[in-house]
This record gives C-alpha cells, structure tokens and sequence, in this order.
C-alpha cells in the first residue's frame, strides 16, 4: 500500500521564510528611516557650515512658498514652523525637522553657481545710512555684489562665504564663478519695474484671505480651509504693536517709494520732519507695498531679510523681498486680511509739568560800610 506524500512541512517552511523576510524588510525599513534621522547629527557643525539634510528641506519647503525663512542649512524656528504648516496643510502628521517623512528625492542639486555678469553691477553702489542722505539719491541699490547674491538665492552672507572659500566676498567682480543654494525660484531684481498698483485679481477677493499670527509672526494664504502659503514676518511689538482685527488690501504697489517720517513710525503722528526715500532693494519698505485699510498700516519687503522674526517692525509687517515678491502673485487688492495678536500698548500721558512760580526778587543786601575800622 502506497504511503500518501502531504507538502505541509513545505507550506509550514514558506511561511516561516515569508515571516522572516517580512521582519526583515521590516528591520531594513526602520535602519532606513534610523539613517534619515542620524542625517540630522545630534551636534551640529560650527555655524555657518550647512547641514545638507537640512539644506534640502530648506528648498523644498521654499519652493512651495512655505518659507523657512533664509536657506542656509541650519535648524530653526522657522524651518519647523514651515514644515508643520506644510504638513497641516497637506493632511500629514506635524513632526520636528528629525523625523520627517517628507519625499525630498526630487530635490537632486542643493548647490548651483551663478557667475556674476557685468549689468549686476548697476544693481551696487553707496547706501547712505541717514534717511536725509538717502533722500538725495534717484536709487538705493545693494551694498555689494555678496548682498546681491543673498537676497538672490534666499541665503545669508555667512552660508556664501562659507561655501566659496577661501575666496574674499568683498573682491567680487563679473566673471567670477560662486556656488550659491540652489533654490528654485532664485529673486531677479532686474524683472522689477515700477507699478503704482498691481491689477486686481477677482476670483482672488471672495475666495482666499491672508491670516496673520503676529505672536508667531507668521503670514498665511488661505483658500477656504486650505493654507496655500506661509511666511515669516517682523510685526510690530509695544506701543508700535501691529493692530489686531480684520482689514482689507487696498492696493499693491510695486517698487514703492517711502516718505521717511520719525513721528509717524515713532508715535503714529504725521510731521513736516519727513524725507522721501528712492526706490531699490535698499527702501526701507524693500520692492513691495500691501496696504491695508488701517491707515499706515501694510505688508511690505525690507532692507534687511537677516533680521525678520528677529526684530520689531513700527507696526507694519515686513518679509524678505524674495518672498514678498511671490506672495503677491497669490493675492488681490479687495482681499480680507486678518491679524491676530495683542493690541498696542497705550501710551502713558505726557506727564504734567508742575507750575512755575513767579521769581520772588530777592532782597538786596545791605550795603556794605567802609572804614569800620575808624569806630576801633
């Protein structure tokens, strides 16, 4: 009689393998993702050497308009604040810059090289620092061919330095090759020409509204519950404090011109004490203008994108140039703006000067008598 051959201890030996391959892939997984953290070391180099896991995050999230502030390869405020936003707004898990899982691999270069050509150089020249020098010129340009660079690739002078070794940033000049990060947007100011106000964008007004935190000082885009934008913004603080409420973008202007009045950036008074300042990247407001419905009040670019979140504004909220310059793509004249925060703080009264009393003359001294010596 023949025995009957059964293949259970095969089915049993495949779903042993199978299990094993399982946790395999499994563990294979979990080494990947461990790598991925340990890209981010736990101690950082010397600043400004980039970290370029962290690089890489920094022009992904800048591409989409969810800035991280400037693109130099270090960890931050507001490269954290971009990610969860990004990932608020994308339906995803808000985690810390280390555990991410965002699919950074269409970000193939971090670095690119621009070589700086000769029409650059209208772009450079002297930025006085007083407003009543400033007046006098047709145009405040950039300081040097380093700040050019900077504002063109979101970065900071540090990073640039850094990177182009042991050259001097100060003896630029056209034909010069320098490494620079490799954003995708890079900010051309020679496409800026001036606009009194940018044409309204309808569909624009009834759907999309900007939403400002000025306790997180972050700007946000908002189209229905969908956040299509954020960026860092310097609000003002105290008594300069950006008002809070709901107010509406009453024009755009592009490359503004800006009249300079202590009071009026001081203590909200308008004086004669004013000076009307040129246009260029160097304006105090930078190349762009939003104003609102609360008079005086507006979001503009700045002369100094190193500083933004870092600083106090006189009540307005600025943003770099290279971010301002695309924000404004994805907005209208007509739109509701929304700011949150705390009110200004009141001014104390002036206080009240004692009354002066009348001189009382004082009685004049007796005369003096001579030769008292004779009555000795």
């Amino acid at each position: 009689m023949m025995r009957r051959v059964t293949h259970q201890p095969l089915i049993a030996m495949k779903t042993i393998l199978v299990s094993c391959l399982m946790t395999w892939l499994a563990f294979a997984c979990r080494m990947a993702a461990a790598q991925e953290v340990a890209a981010v070391p736990p101690t950082l180099p010397p600043a400004p050497e980039p970290v370029e896991s962290i690089l890489r995050l920094q022009i992904f999230l800048d591409a989409k308009l969810f800035g991280p502030g400037k693109v130099d390869g270090r960890p931050g405020e507001f490269t954290t604040k971009a990610l969860q936003r990004y990932q608020k707004a994308n339906g995803m898990a808000e985690t810390g810059i280390e555990a991410h899982t965002l699919d950074l691999s269409g970000i193939t270069e971090l670095y690119t090289t621009y070589t700086i050509r000769e029409e650059d150089l209208k772009f450079i020249g002297d930025v006085p620092s007083k407003p009543s020098l400033q007046s006098k010129k047709k145009y405040l340009p950039y300081d040097s061919l380093l700040e050019f660079l900077t504002e063109r690739y979101h970065t900071s002078p540090e990073l640039i330095g850094w990177l182009n070794q042991p050259r001097k940033m100060s003896a630029l000049k056209p034909g010069d090759e320098v490494k620079v990060p490799n954003v995708a947007d890079p900010f051309q100011i020679e496409l800026l020409e001036p606009v009194a106000s940018l044409p309204e964008v309808p569909e624009f007004q009834s759907t999309r509204v900007i939403k400002i935190d000025t306790r997180e000082k972050l700007l946000g885009v908002h189209e229905g519950d969908k956040m299509l934008a954020s960026l860092p913004i310097t609000p003002g603080s105290g008594h300069l404090a950006t008002p809070p409420g709901t107010w509406k973008i009453v024009g755009i202007t592009q490359m503004p011109t800006f009249r300079w009045d202590a009071g009026v950036l001081n203590y909200g008074v308008r004086t004669d004490n004013a000076y009307n300042l040129p246009i260029g990247p160097n304006n105090p407001v930078g190349v762009m203008w939003i104003g609102l419905s609360k008079a005086g009040i507006g979001i503009h670019g700045t002369n100094s994108p190193q500083t933004i979140g870092r600083s106090a504004s006189h009540g307005c909220m600025r943003t770099a140039n290279w971010d301002v310059v695309r924000l404004v793509k994805h907005i209208s004249k007509g739109m509701p703006v929304i700011i949150e925060g705390p009110k200004p703080i009141p001014r104390p009264p002036p206080a009240k000067k004692a009354p002066v009393k009348p001189a009382v003359p004082a009685e004049p001294p007796p005369p003096k008598k001579w030769f008292q010596f004779w009555k000795k």
